[in-house]
């Protein structure tokens, strides 16, 4: 008896995590719809989503670039191994192409944009809620959603394909540099494969990837920061939140947007 309860009440607790976790969800597609009505609905905010473009997209430009050149160095020293096994070394180019523009480009992009400015966004949402800055704006007759957070929905949205285009750039570059200049690879040869094969879906997934991305990390950031409860606590609660949501919504949209993209024949 003392057996079949443990195991029952386990299964009550699994199956009221999983409806709380549905419900969450609903709240968070009901949130995005809204940030989505809003955007599109006067007055526009120029100046406070020039402002959070600058804060995240060019405060970002430093750790993208870091991050691409060494993964595009990463990425021709771990092919190499692999290919100049059969003698096919000189076939670099695309597969390193490919692999930064498809999927690391975007996914990396994502994750450092995350890292450095979602987790700012929680973080500043937070603290202005605790310290009840959004509560006082909503009573002033300020619609603080389309002030605060519409602004960095929309920054974060148009940012993160612009971080991609930057990343994919320098990541290439490096890779070719690395290959050629360390490596000893046919240069020729590395870019002739890439001329063969690129398609303009190589390049264009990539960046609606980060299109994508930035929209669900900036939603993210700011329903969690807005929604924040219980003080200091709770704003590093967010914080951490955010962070982990959104790296994790990073990876399945990857997933899905690439099925997809291959169910379409891109």
């Amino acid at each position: 008896m003392g057996i079949m309860t443990t195991i029952f009440g386990y299964l009550g607790k699994l199956f009221f995590l999983f409806i709380q976790m549905l419900g969450n969800l609903g709240k968070f597609t009901i949130y995005q719809m809204q940030m989505i009505k809003l955007s599109l609905s006067p007055p526009f905010r120029m100046k406070e989503i020039f402002e959070q473009m600058v804060i995240v997209g060019v405060g970002s430009i430093g750790v993208i670039a870091l991050t691409g050149i060494f993964t595009g160095m990463v990425s021709s020293v771990q092919l190499y191994q692999g290919f100049h096994q059969f003698g096919a070394e000189n076939l670099m180019g695309f597969p390193i192409f490919i692999s930064i523009t498809r999927e690391l480009g975007p996914v990396f992009s994502g994750l450092m944009l995350t890292s450095r400015a979602i987790s700012a966004i929680a973080a500043e949402l937070g603290s202005m809620r605790v310290t009840e800055q959004i509560d006082a704006l909503d009573t002033l007759a300020v619609d603080s959603r389309k002030y605060l957070l519409v602004p960095r929905i929309i920054a974060t949205t148009i940012s993160l394909p612009i971080l991609v285009i930057l990343f994919d750039f320098l990541g290439n570059i490096s890779a070719y540099f690395t290959s050629v200049y360390m490596l000893g690879v046919n240069p020729s040869e590395y870019l002739n494969t890439i001329n063969i094969y690129i398609s303009l879906s190589d390049i264009f997934t990539g960046i609606a990837k980060g299109l994508i991305f930035g929209f669900y990390v900036g939603s993210i950031g700011t329903y969690i920061g807005y929604n924040t409860r219980g003080g200091a606590r709770g704003v590093g609660r967010a914080t951490t939140q955010a962070v982990v949501n959104s790296a994790v919504i990073v990876f399945v949209l990857d997933y899905f947007i690439a099925a997809i993209f291959l169910i379409l024949g891109w």
